[in-house]
């Protein structure tokens, strides 16, 4: 199957996408770690990528793009996979369209996630990261600390990172939606497009994908269910 996962900030969409391309065997294609492996090797694209990274640009949509032709180019895609993060506006689910037909082939389904606006601003907002290891993450209402501000881990202070305030979170959202609304739109006329609710379980919203591609849902062991 070749799907797309279409989600605003917050929604979770990296957690499903890996579940979901797992469950169905396919490539997890994510636009933010193309970029990442073509800096990390020197490429041409990377070095491209990274220069407007560093300048605090947007990455430019033909570059973008070539990135991700190269990705499908190669040859683990023939079974199928799941790209998520590209498209992100008309302009590259255009490219999109051309590169698929290029190769003979289409894609199978796009994957909505719906959210409400105030559950995006509370899961983002309410982020929380040590100072002296980013890698350990709690969350006010979800995953506090035992001592409010200092990590259970290591005992750094926690902060908040600017992107994850609520301003810069509502601003986040109003640019999703004022660029990914026409790539939905796109997708709704041949039918591709089925919009499911990213709330709840991470199980449960899996459960609501699957369900939507046919594949029918799965127990918390994994299982293939009906």
């Amino acid at each position: 199957m070749r799907i797309l996962l279409i989600g605003p900030p917050g929604a979770g969409k990296g957690t499903q996408a890996v579940r979901i391309a797992a469950h169905l065997s396919i490539q997890h294609i994510s636009s933010g770690d193309l970029f990442r492996e073509h800096i990390d090797q020197g490429t041409e694209l990377g070095q491209s990528a990274h220069t407007h990274m560093r300048a605090g640009l947007l990455i430019p949509d033909e570059v973008t793009i070539e990135v991700i032709k190269e990705r499908l180019a190669r040859p683990d895609t023939e079974r199928g996979f799941l790209l998520d993060g590209f498209p992100r506006n008309l302009a590259q689910a255009e490219a999109l369209d051309g590169i698929l037909a290029d190769s003979e082939s289409r894609l199978d389904a796009v994957l909505d996630l719906e959210i409400p606006e105030a559950e995006v601003v509370r899961r983002i907002a309410g982020r929380r990261l040590c100072r002296r290891d980013r890698e350990h993450i709690f969350h006010v209402d979800y995953s506090s600390p035992e001592v409010a501000g200092a990590c259970d881990v290591c005992g750094g202070e926690l902060y908040q990172r600017d992107d994850d305030r609520e301003a810069t979170v509502r601003t986040r959202l109003e640019v999703y939606r004022s660029e990914t609304t026409p790539v939905v739109d796109h997708y709704q006329a041949p039918g591709l497009v089925t919009t499911i609710s990213a709330l709840g379980q991470v199980q449960e919203v899996l459960d609501r994908a699957l369900i939507a591609i046919g594949h029918g849902q799965v127990d918390a062991s994994g299982a293939s269910g009906c």
